[in-house]
């Protein structure tokens, strides 16, 4: 599986809102586009697939923005690149929807790509946002010092 900028940048922008969960705080496209060095329009796609798969929901007016839509212990990283990617599947013949692959039952490869999509999926189901956002924040106090 390799996650596309899709991925990885709403995973970052959902990390930052974390960030400022517990405080309440609210972060405008702007402000997460300059904190993760995302541009603002791609930033602005990203957030509203975020908010169609209600995992940010949105205030409007001089004190709004955007926040997660419920607690980030709540919220799986899995969930989060299944609103962005579409599907985590390593390889087509382990996706949910299925496969056209006309050698999915004789496949030599098969057993492992299962294996390897389940270790995957239960690492993605796993772990949540608030894990990322600690990480993340140890990590800035480590180069702090």
């Amino acid at each position: 599986m390799k996650l596309s900028t899709k991925g990885r940048y709403g995973l970052k922008a959902m990390v930052d809102l974390a960030t400022e969960y517990d405080s309440g705080g609210k972060l405008s496209i702007a402000q997460l586009s300059e904190r993760q060095g995302i541009s603002y329009s791609y930033l602005e796609q990203l957030i509203a697939l975020l908010k169609k798969s209600h995992l940010v929901s949105a205030s409007r007016g001089a004190a709004g923005g955007y926040k997660l839509s419920k607690p980030p212990e709540a919220i799986t990283v899995g969930e989060v690149l299944k609103a962005l990617e579409g599907s985590t599947a390593l390889v087509e013949c382990v996706d949910t929807c299925g496969t056209d692959c006309e050698n999915v039952c004789s496949c030599a490869a098969r057993p492992l790509w299962l294996k390897l999509q389940q270790r995957i999926d239960s690492v993605l189901e796993s772990t949540t946002i608030r894990d990322m956002a600690n990480d993340y924040i140890m990590q800035k106090e480590r180069n702090l010092d």
